[in-house]
């Protein structure tokens, strides 16, 4: 069995990876209800560990100083209790194998190989950058079974990419790249920060790594 995070945990890990997010989006970020997510909201609200910004530009929930260092704190102490800290790492790495072909993909469907704009109205260039995204998808989602067989909070990122991937094969293409929704590549985002969070691995440290390797 997985192991198992609490309601409070698994908001303040929505919210450290997300860095903002309505209490929709907290929900589907955790598998809880809308409900449940409002509600410990609330609490962690209370306590001085969240607040709601109310911009023109941006609203949603998002972690203070005290929010920030307890999710940190209740990562470190998940994966050590858990013991799952091995298989965590092996499937880390091998995510970091698909991160830059996800990137590159994400870059060809919205630059062309002429570095003009894809405007997509080529449906054959624009199906053959799908099928590489779909290829992507294949790869990435036994590792993304491996994370939530090690620890249920995992177990959302699996679904929210097969559902981005079946919009944009749909035509809905904003599912591919566009912030600020469920897109692909926004949840891709999450994962990796979420791996990243997990190990306790600064993400400049992360770049210099990649960077020495090349």
């Amino acid at each position: 069995m997985p192991y198992s995070s609490g309601m409070e945990g698994r908001v303040l890990y929505a919210l450290r990876t997300k860095g903002m997010a309505d209490a929709e989006s907290v929900a589907l970020a955790t598998g809880l209800s809308a409900t449940q997510a409002a509600g410990v909201l609330s609490e962690l609200g209370e306590r001085g560990w969240v607040r709601y910004r109310d911009g023109k530009r941006a609203q949603g929930w998002m972690l203070l100083g005290e929010g920030r260092a307890e999710a940190e704190r209740l990562v470190a102490a998940e994966i050590e209790s858990s013991g799952t800290r091995p298989l965590i790492q092996e499937q880390y790495q091998l995510f970091r194998v698909l991160d830059p072909q996800l990137k590159e993909v994400c870059t060809d469907f919205q630059v062309r190989g002429d570095q003009t704009l894809n405007d997509h109205t080529d449906p054959d260039y624009d199906a053959a950058v799908i099928a590489r995204l779909a290829e992507i998808n294949q790869r990435v989602q036994p590792i993304v079974a491996r994370l939530a067989d090690a620890l249920d909070r995992f177990g959302h990122y699996g679904g929210r990419l097969d559902n981005a991937l079946l919009r944009v094969q749909g035509g809905e293409l904003n599912w591919f790249t566009k912030p600020s929704m469920d897109s692909y590549h926004e949840v891709w985002f999450e994962l990796h920060e979420d791996l990243l969070v997990t190990l306790g691995i600064d993400r400049a440290t992360e770049m210099a790594d990649d960077a020495a390797e090349a």
